[in-house]
């Protein structure tokens, strides 16, 4: 999953178009960095940046990514019909519940998990997949606490739904994900010298050691 942050780069289109084959999901994520992380996206930077990644979909031939939006429900409700998946959705957005209610049955809803509790309590959700972290350090929001510890309960499998680790993801210790075959990341590769270069070195990474996937199949499965 790659978490689209336009802020994260100088020319983010264009970074998206380079590894857009490389990967199987694309959170449309655009946010402001550091003290300000924690700020609710805006429903028309959302929308804008959706149109955007829309418009790259339509124009490229063959299979494309999962689009989600990040924390808009009401923009990935405007642009169902227009080729938007669903929704990915923080601790204090709309609840889950509200969310499947106003999307209905089909649309994707994912939820982000910082520990065992949370992860635990998203079981009894209409929630699709989880993202948990952050699982290394990160400098993509503040305040946020790494644990890799969490990596050996993430292995053995122990959450019912899957999980995206997050959090300071690179090429360089992506491995460590092996048993999952699934990674968000952000930063590691919009943040990189060559981003299509590391969005393939992690996909390696992750099918080398772990289950991995390949383009026939749903990242979720």
């Amino acid at each position: 999953m790659l978490v689209f942050t336009p802020e994260l780069c100088e020319l983010p289109i264009e970074a998206l178009e380079q590894v857009w084959a490389s990967v199987d999901v694309v959170q449309i994520r655009p946010k402001a960095l550091g003290d300000r992380s924690s700020e609710p996206t805006s429903a028309r930077s959302c929308y804008e940046w959706a149109q955007r990644v829309l418009d790259l979909a339509q124009g490229r031939p063959g299979p494309r990514p999962l689009l989600l939006v990040n924390d808009r429900v009401d923009v990935a409700q405007a642009l169902a019909q227009e080729g938007i998946d669903g929704v990915h959705l923080g601790q204090h957005d709309t609840p889950s519940s509200v969310a499947r209610e106003v999307l209905g049955s089909e649309p994707l809803i994912g939820l982000s998990t910082h520990n065992y509790r949370e992860v635990r309590e998203a079981e009894g959700m209409p929630v699709d997949y989880l993202g948990f972290g952050a699982v290394f350090p990160t400098t993509t929001k503040s305040g946020v606490v790494h644990n890799q510890s969490v990596n050996s309960w993430i292995a053995q499998g122990r959450s019912k739904i899957p999980v995206f680790p997050i959090g300071g993801i690179q090429p360089g210790n992506a491995w460590l994900l092996r048993p999952l075959g699934r990674a968000a990341v952000g930063s590691g590769i919009l943040q990189a010298p060559n981003p299509l270069e590391a969005a393939q070195a992690i996909v390696q990474a992750l099918q080398r050691h772990g289950r991995g996937m390949n383009r026939d199949m749903n990242p979720l499965h």
